[in-house]
């Protein structure tokens, strides 16, 4: 069976921040994205779809990113310094690779489906993800 390479543009609100990523699965899969129920995620709305760091090029803005960490510090949550947007950040589940926020791309794929994931559980349900960014 064949690989599905989907192309993804996105940023932050402003235009500050601008990333382009290659998504790749396996033909007749949906594109998932996660929808995360933590004290994080659930507060601003992040749907994740995980993608490998040599899948992900920051375009611009890296300069305009301020980051913020907390408990583990393996997450490196980046946002826009002017618009405050979080597209895309490194996550304690894959730190090999990006969570991009499917609610910042240009354009949303039409096979994008979004599914649960329970991160208030997160040391539980964390192996789930970490194929993602392989």
């Amino acid at each position: 069976m064949s690989n599905v390479i989907t192309e993804l543009r996105g940023g932050c609100h402003c235009g500050a921040v601008r990333y382009r990523a290659r998504h790749e699965r396996k033909a007749g899969q949906k594109l998932i994205a996660h929808a995360c129920n933590c004290s994080m995620c659930e507060k601003v709305g992040f749907l994740h779809v995980i993608t490998p760091a040599a899948n992900f090029t920051l375009e611009s803005g890296e300069g305009e990113l301020e980051c913020y960490t907390f408990n583990s510090g393996v997450a490196k949550h980046l946002f826009c310094r002017h618009c405050g947007v979080k597209s895309f950040y490194v996550p304690r589940s894959n730190p090999d690779g990006y969570s991009l926020n499917a609610r910042c791309f240009d354009e949303r794929p039409g096979d994008l489906q979004v599914e649960p994931f329970d991160g208030q559980n997160w040391e539980q349900n964390a192996a789930e993800l970490a194929h993602l960014s392989k």
